[in-house]
């Protein structure tokens, strides 16, 4: 079962926190890991790229030539994908990136993505995160304390716009809640910041 340190906003140690080993302490899958960030990039395509085919293009209702007797190639339309501004031959036509990926792979990408930062000391479990104010210099200076990377993703149990406004400005910072968390973020980050209730929650969810 693994263990992490709990941490106050000083960046003091307060006490020890067991992890559920099914969740936070699994052999990570790279395949699941792999197809969860591909299925998440390919979801946020827009897919709106379009291009007019031959029959979209305006103009080439006449036949430029006769068909025989000119010495030159049998052409139907000036509209055709050989001639300039024609249309184009195969181009990209609008359509959704986005595709299915079953409830068993996504939980075990999850729980991958988890361990994975856990195994590697990249996941700092927070008691509590509160601010009297809007200020993103206070935010600043928790992050100092806990020596935090350059990325980094908090999770927060509910909804808190003191600390979402605090923290957005700040290059490389993101704020999620555990409802919202998805592989590619937690993959993308040097640091991920859990505050305690999120793990309860997070486990509650995953158990």
């Amino acid at each position: 079962m693994p263990t992490v340190a709990v941490f106050d906003m000083s960046g003091k140690k307060v006490s020890d926190l067991a992890l559920k080993d099914d969740i936070f302490g699994i052999t990570p899958s790279a395949p699941a890991m792999h197809m969860m960030v591909v299925n998440y990039l390919a979801s946020q395509r827009q897919g709106t790229q379009s291009t007019l085919t031959r029959s979209e293009v305006s103009g080439g209702g006449k036949k430029p030539w006769r068909q025989k007797g000119t010495g030159r190639a049998r052409q139907g339309s000036t509209r055709s994908p050989q001639w300039t501004h024609g249309g184009i031959a195969l181009g990209p036509k609008p359509r959704d990136y986005r595709f299915s990926v079953n409830k068993k792979i996504r939980r075990l990408a999850m729980k991958s993505a988890l361990s994975t930062k856990v195994a590697g000391g990249e996941m700092i479990v927070l008691d509590k995160l509160a601010f009297d104010e809007i200020k993103t210099k206070q935010m600043v200076k928790v992050l100092d304390s806990l020596e935090t990377g350059k990325k980094v993703l908090i999770v927060l149990p509910e909804k808190d716009d003191v600390v979402y406004r605090s923290a957005r400005n700040i290059a490389g910072v993101r704020t999620t809640l555990v409802g919202q968390l998805n592989v590619y973020d937690i993959l993308n980050c040097d640091t991920i910041i859990v505050l305690k209730d999120a793990v309860s929650k997070i486990e509650e969810v995953y158990a």
